[in-house]
């Protein structure tokens, strides 16, 4: 992310297509936010997102369970694609205990969650920081050059004077910056993708874009598939305008997704069915 604008954020929402993405995004949370079964169990419906986000995540990072898998379960400490899912349960309930944190301190937050991610699989000394020049990084999804320690802290750095300074820009091209970053950087030596996904929807719950967090974006990065997601990150990572724009794009759908997937539980459970 190269940019000299005083708030680069705005300058990316500005992107040929993004301001398209940007108002599809929020006529469809609206739609979700005035259906009827909103009104009376919202509850339910920001319970049921939360599950299928992780779902979606975790597949991402190489879990794929289906969603009744994921209910029925209660032990996460087994096999690798277990710990996966667990580590993605676990961020989804932290997420909304760090709202009030994430503006004022979003490294801080970066920590925690990647601590709840390693849930004591990773050696104490390298959880919740970011890695140190030489540390491996275990992320086997994104391939993309690697940047060095440096690098990561001074970029982590720029990215959290930009969340604490505020922005006009949409939060949906907050969401999309945040995400790409930290996929970008991988600052820790694990479970980089699924810290990168719930900052994420850290940002689309705190910006009130979705306060309830019934919009798993989750859901629809894992529904449009891991080549998509990559080659969507990799317009990100060029650096250029059109692949800044395609990575917004293709976070605005997978937000769209979300909203389809809740949209849908809300009209089981109005007719009972769910």
């Amino acid at each position: 992310m190269s940019t000299t604008a005083s708030d680069p954020l705005v300058t990316l929402g500005s992107l040929p297509g993004v301001p398209d993405a940007v108002d599809s995004v929020r006529k469809a949370v609206d739609r979700v936010y005035g259906h009827r079964v909103m009104r009376r169990r919202s509850n339910e419906i920001t319970a049921e997102a939360a599950l299928r986000g992780s779902r979606g995540s975790a597949a991402l990072a190489g879990a794929d369970w289906n969603l009744e898998e994921v209910r029925r379960r209660t032990d996460f400490s087994g096999e690798d694609e277990a710990r996966v899912v667990g580590a993605a349960l676990r961020l989804t309930a932290e997420a909304g205990q760090l709202l009030s944190i994430w503006r004022q301190s979003p490294l801080r937050v970066l920590a925690r969650l990647h601590l709840v991610a390693a849930g004591g699989a990773a050696p104490d000394d390298a959880v919740g920081r970011p890695r140190l020049a030489g540390e491996p990084v275990d992320e086997p999804l994104i391939e993309a050059r690697l940047p060095d320690a440096d690098e990561v802290a001074g970029r982590l750095e720029g990215l959290s004077q930009l969340i604490i300074a505020g922005t006009a820009a949409p939060a949906l091209v907050t969401a999309a910056v945040v995400h790409g970053e930290l996929l970008a950087l991988r600052p820790f030596g694990s479970h980089n993708g699924l810290v990168a996904r719930t900052a994420e929807r850290i940002v689309l719950i705190g910006s009130g874009l979705d306060p309830k967090s019934v919009c798993p974006a989750e859901v629809g990065h894992a529904e449009q598939g891991r080549a998509a997601y990559v080659a969507a990150f990799e317009g990100y990572t060029s650096g250029t305008p059109e692949g800044v724009a395609a990575w917004i794009a293709h976070c605005g759908r997978s937000v769209g997704l979300g909203v389809r997937e809740s949209t849908a539980v809300c009209e089981a459970l109005q007719r009972g069915a769910a």
